[in-house]
């Protein structure tokens, strides 16, 4: 697979993402760096690397307004990103730049897989193996038919990506009982009962990090929540663990770390799309296009099964 890399997204780029890239590439991923070529050349110089580069001479900056600045800078990096995964130049896309803008880009000028009702965010929660928690925040408002196809999304990443067999679905609610949850939940309940694979009923938010079930579904606007409150409890024990005087296990501190997930899927449109930490480190970047080049077969199978 070739992975088209937002080279100008994120608080860090183009230094990090240039150097994500770098590494990336010694390990055998196809990547090639889309941005201002007159930043981006020199930082590959100074890594020793001959990347492909193509030259987008605009940045869409986290503060501007998605709609707005894919209709006023068609040459943006996440533009032509999109723009090369839907012309069949690559066949995926990372960006660490602003998220409204690459779900813009890649719903817009991507397009979804037939059948898709909405995309959905497949964020990686630590834990062995990874949850995936789907939506994460693409959709804050959905119906039950929605959860049906995020869960749907949520295991073919889970078979996919990360090799489980026969992942496991609970449906994010307030409490295990069936019933429980409002008319989204409980109408949804009753779909994923009667769905093709290995749904256990309702889980609760601290099932999310303990690796309860492979894929936990719920609306974008909970899920968003969700995931940040898990990753200011990350922080939280890290705070905790240097005052009282010694750093985290290797171990711990590792599956913990965001960096090591890399990024989210954007799953449901015709391309693999990987969002990347805004903060993300040249590590980050790295594990964000190995992840995305790991990804084959992944758009074709959910496809199918929609």
């Amino acid at each position: 697979m070739r992975v088209a890399l937002d080279a100008m997204g994120g608080d860090h780029a183009p230094l990090e993402t240039v150097a994500g890239a770098v590494e990336a590439a010694a390990v055998g991923v196809d990547v090639v760096l889309v941005g201002d070529a007159d930043r981006v050349e020199p930082l590959c110089r100074e890594f020793g690397a001959e990347l492909p580069i193509v030259h987008a001479p605009e940045t869409v900056e986290m503060g501007e307004d998605p709609t707005r600045a894919m209709r006023e800078k068609p040459d943006s990096s996440i533009s032509v990103a999109a723009r090369m995964v839907r012309d069949g130049e690559a066949d995926g896309l990372v960006s660490a730049g602003s998220t409204g803008a690459a779900l813009t880009s890649s719903a817009i000028t991507i397009g979804r897989i037939e059948g898709v009702l909405r995309p959905g965010i497949a964020a990686v929660i630590p834990s062995i193996p990874p949850t995936i928690l789907i939506d994460a925040g693409a959709n804050p408002a959905v119906g039950p038919k929605h959860l049906l196809q995020f869960a749907t999304m949520g295991v073919v990443v889970s078979e996919i990506v990360f090799g489980v067999e026969e992942p496991t679905v609970g449906l994010l609610s307030i409490g295990h009982e069936p019933g429980k949850g409002r008319a989204l939940e409980r109408l949804a309940a009753s779909l994923l009962t009667e769905a093709p694979f290995r749904f256990v009923g309702n889980v609760e938010g601290r099932d999310i990090p303990s690796g309860a079930v492979n894929v936990v579904v719920t609306d974008g606007f909970t899920g968003n929540v969700a995931l940040k409150s898990l990753e200011g409890a990350t922080s939280w024990i890290a705070s905790l663990a240097a005052q009282a005087g010694g750093p985290l296990p290797e171990t711990v501190k590792h599956a913990l770390d965001y960096e090591n997930m890399g990024g989210a899927h954007l799953v449901g449109v015709r391309g693999v799309v990987i969002i990347a930490h805004g903060s993300s480190s040249r590590i980050a970047i790295r594990n964000a296009l190995t992840m995305a080049a790991t990804s084959e077969g992944m758009v074709a199978e959910i496809g199918r099964r929609l």
